[in-house]
């Protein structure tokens, strides 16, 4: 069966970089006090693992002299829900190549 969820479907999906992107924009002395003058780093953040620099911001703002102890724990975390966020939708997805194309897994339509 089918769901017709995809509006529900895109804002759980991008939750994490609608977050990330509003902390961005109303909190720029925190972001600049975490990743300084560069940009290139949390623009890859916002594209490739939202979830893992979001926390990264938060566990540094909470302590300033850098990752120690369960910290890189929650990092960890993230990442690993990062990535699971990927492959799930990948998975979920599969089924939407057109039949007959490469990586289709459904037989090509007679």
């Amino acid at each position: 069966m089918r769901s017709n969820a995809g509006c529900l479907n895109a804002i759980v999906g991008g939750f994490s970089r609608i977050i990330l992107l509003m902390f961005w924009i109303s909190r720029p002395v925190q972001w600049a006090s975490v990743f300084g003058d560069a940009w290139f780093l949390p623009c890859l953040g916002f594209l490739f693992l939202p979830f893992t620099t979001l926390v990264y911001v938060w566990l540094m703002l909470g302590n300033p002299g850098g990752l120690q102890g369960l910290d890189w724990l929650w990092l960890a975390l993230a990442v690993v829900i990062d990535i699971v966020s990927v492959g799930s939708a990948g998975y979920t997805n599969r089924d939407r190549i057109p039949s007959g194309y490469p990586g289709s897994t459904q037989p090509p339509a007679s």
